[in-house]
């Protein structure tokens, strides 16, 4: 489920293992961007970490919890409105219920969001 309710799309999604590939598009006309920001919006990097997540969790049909950002690197703004088509790469490898995942967020040949980090799988 995603957190953010009709925040993007997820146009194509595609796993080989431990390599995982996705195409979304964000919803430029999101609440969200009515704040981030008035006439200029620009899609929070919180919620690019938000979709890493949510890609993760898909690939491992388990919830997770965030445990360590270890190195996360914005390099682009996404402007919702020119760049709404995202492609986004995970590297995922898994040990005792710790998901380690490298990922990169992009659109066209701009990388935009450099992530890796530790999630772990929620138990109930």
């Amino acid at each position: 489920m995603s957190l953010l309710h009709d925040f993007y799309s997820i146009e194509s999604f595609s796993a080989q293992d431990q390599k995982v590939s996705a195409s979304i598009v964000i919803n430029k006309e999101h609440p969200v961007f009515k704040g981030h920001f008035p006439n200029r919006p620009v899609t929070p990097g919180v919620c690019m970490m938000q979709i890493i997540k949510e890609l993760a969790e898909k690939w491992s049909a388990s919830t997770l919890i965030l445990r360590k950002a270890r190195n996360v690197k914005f390099m682009a703004i996404i402007n919702p409105e020119e760049q709404p088509n995202i492609q986004v790469t995970l590297d995922v490898e898994e040990e005792d219920g710790l998901l380690s995942v490298k990922s990169t967020t992009s659109f066209e040949d701009t990388v935009a969001l450099k992530f890796s980090g530790v999630f772990q799988k929620e138990t109930h």
